[in-house]
This record gives structure tokens, sequence and C-alpha cells, in this order.
């Protein structure tokens, strides 16, 4: 630019890297509010929605399943009584022993997807290069898409006559079969949430620990999953909501028999679970009864479990990204 030649700027002169103009008009700023406001108003529709949604069904229940609390010895009887007879002429409604099959079967999973799901993260995050990962880690999500339904038929068909003619079990339907599955359906979640936890942590830490004469193996252990521990918690958290949360498959391999396993640790029992009892026997009850109200009260200890991890692994996730910064 000359030195004779002096910077104008008009209210039709865009800035500089930008196409609206320095001084808007007053159509231009009246739209620009309008627009603003309705997409503001849009979020905030989509955000009540989602969580009016999740009251709702919460309320629902809860009024669905206060029939049953309230009555006297109901609630003391499901959480107590291993007995579940509810189509007796004196109905039984014991889920002491639901409650412990959902138990086993979660735990179970958890034994089985959360060190495989750490070391595939650690994996991912820290040995394997960044090329590999963006293809190995799409592929362990997909895992994730398969249906429920399908990883039933392949616990039924497949698994269950396998354990019954290698390991010599009475039966392949057990606590065992389920786990396994509900093992591979969580694995997805917790590789994927540990490896984005284990990523954020950043190359400043770990190149810091290499300085200082650790090994990868030491800077791994003692270094990188402290840090992102919050995160990983988290991740273990989300994986037994999926376990817990779970219908066929546990419908499907579990074996459905109301029973403790005796001896405690005897993982070959059949056992049921509260969302297998819930879909196997609300289609038919009758509407209004003792039975219809008991299953609603299991659907409602099972929705304050999920709400309680929930909440937990949120709290956790919140930690590890005040921790980063």
């Amino acid at each position: 630019m000359n030195s004779n030649q002096t910077p104008q700027a008009t209210s039709s002169t865009a800035a500089d890297g930008f196409d609206r103009p320095l001084l808007l008009t007053p159509g231009q700023d009246l739209s620009g509010w309008a627009f603003r406001n309705v997409g503001r108003a849009l979020l905030f529709l989509v955000a009540s929605t989602c969580i009016l949604s999740v009251l709702f069904i919460f309320l629902f229940i809860l009024r669905e399943a206060i029939p049953f609390l309230t009555k006297s010895g109901y609630l003391a009887e499901l959480f107590t009584s291993r007995e579940w007879y509810p189509a007796r002429t004196k109905p039984l409604f014991g889920g002491w022993a639901i409650l412990v099959g959902s138990v086993y079967v979660t735990l179970g999973a958890l034994v089985v997807a959360v060190p495989i799901g750490l070391l595939a993260a650690v994996f991912l995050s820290d040995i394997v290069p960044f090329r590999l990962r963006q293809v190995i880690k799409p592929i362990i999500e997909l895992l994730a898409a398969i249906p429920s339904v399908a990883y039933g038929f392949f616990a039924v068909l497949v698994f269950a006559p396998w354990m019954q003619n290698t390991l010599g079990m009475d039966t392949g339907t057990n606590a065992l079969n389920a786990s396994v599955i509900l093992a591979v359906m969580a694995i997805p979640t917790i590789v994927s949430i540990s490896e984005d936890a284990l990523t954020a942590i950043g190359r400043e830490i770990r190149e810091g620990a290499y300085a200082l004469g650790s090994t990868r193996a030491e800077t791994t252990l003692k270094v990188i999953l402290p840090a992102a521990r919050s995160g990983i918690l988290a991740a273990i958290i989300l994986g037994m909501m999926r376990a817990i949360g779970e219908t066929m498959v546990v419908w499907m391999a579990s074996g459905n028999a109301v029973q403790v396993p005796t001896p405690w640790w005897d993982i070959t029992t059949s056992v049921r679970t509260m969302t297998a009892t819930i879909a196997g026997e609300m289609g038919e009850t009758v509407h209004g009864s003792d039975h219809y109200h008991a299953l609603f009260a299991i659907g409602l200890a099972l929705l304050s479990i999920t709400f309680v991890l929930n909440i937990i692994s949120e709290s956790l996730l919140a930690r590890a990204k005040r921790k980063r910064g």
C-alpha cells in the first residue's frame, strides 16, 4: 500500500478473512438475533425432551411398582427370599436368587472383560503404530454393533454344546456361558473409553518418565495407568452397565433357573437374572396383578442400580477431564 493511501472501512466492507461486514444493517442484525435464539431454543427443546423422557420412564415404573412395594411383607420377601413362584394360588415373590444371578453373570463378565479390555487399550495407546490403531480400534468397536440376539444364538448353538462336550458340564446354558458372552459385548466399551483416557494423558508424561530412566513397562504400570485411573474406572463401570442391562443373551444362555449356586463359587450352575425375568414373564402376566407389579418392582431395582452406576461413571469422567485441564 502506498503511503499516500489511507485505509477506509464502510458498512459494506468485510473484515479480512470474513464474509460478514464489520457493520451490520438492522435487517442483518435482526436475522442474526432470530437465528441465534431459534437455534438455542431448539437445542434446549432437544435436551429437555431427553431429560423429561428419562424422568417419565422412571415415574411410570415407580407408579407401577408402588402397589407391590406397599403391600405388607412383599418388599422384604422380594430381597430376602429365594422362592419365586408368582403363579401359585398363594404366590411367592422371593427375588433374592434373581438378584444373585444378575450379580454372578455381571461379575463374571467383568472378570473376563476388564483384563482383556485394559490390555487392548494399552496396546492401542502405547504400543501399536498410529495407522494400525486407526484400523484395529474400529474393528473392536464393531463388536458393539452386533445384535444381542446373534450373540444369544451363538451362546446356545455353539458355545453351550462346546462346554458340554469339551469341559464335561451337565448343561452348557449356565452363568459361565452368559458371563463369557457378556464379556465379549462389554469389551468394546471398556477398550474404547480406556484407550481415550490413556491417549489423553499426553506424550509429555511418557517422555518425562522415559527421561528419568523408566522402561516402557514401568511407565505404563506406574505412571500412565495411575494417571488415567478415573477414566479407566468409568470405562469399567460403563462396561458393567452394558452387562447388567443385557436381556437377550442372559435369557438364552443363563439357563433361567431361579436358584443360588451351591457352592457359591460354582459358576457352571444355571441362574436367572432380573432382565431375563422381566422379559420372560411380562407377556404372561395379568395386567394389574401382584405378579405384574412385582416385575415392575424388579425393573425399578434394576433402573436404580444403573442410574447410580451412571452417576458414578459421569463423575469419574468429569474428574478425569479436570485432571487433564
